[in-house]
């Protein structure tokens, strides 16, 4: 679902300060568009912002997903049900956050420990 080593690439790649407000800019404007996203004349565009943003961060299934709907609606007689892909936005979106908070919970108390060890 989501490219760990994509992520902690980007992380080592521009800082950790910066990963911050990356990923805060990524899920304010991407939380918006998965929210808006209907069945209708802007869903390719839709899809296709969140195909762009979710290979930035590693969400290589919700990128795949979305290439697939944008192909799809292509066709003429194309259509997509934008709630699976929501779906599977808000579920992505939830186990990444999850593991993010994991991660900073484990080197916060790393850091204390070499700081307790000195």
């Amino acid at each position: 679902m989501i490219d760990w080593v994509r992520v902690e690439n980007l992380r080592q790649e521009i800082g950790a300060t910066d990963f911050a407000e990356v990923v805060a800019l990524f899920l304010e404007e991407t939380d918006e568009v998965a929210a808006r996203m209907t069945a209708g004349p802007g869903l390719r565009s839709d899809l296709h912002f969140l195909k762009g943003s979710a290979l930035n961060l590693g969400f290589c299934a919700l990128a795949l997903r979305c290439g697939q709907g944008e192909d799809a609606l292509r066709d003429a007689e194309g259509s997509v049900d934008p709630a699976p892909i929501a779906a599977l936005y808000h579920a992505t979106r939830t186990a990444f956050l999850q593991t993010l908070e994991k991660d900073q919970i484990r080197n916060s108390a790393n850091n204390s420990s070499l700081v307790m060890s000195r």
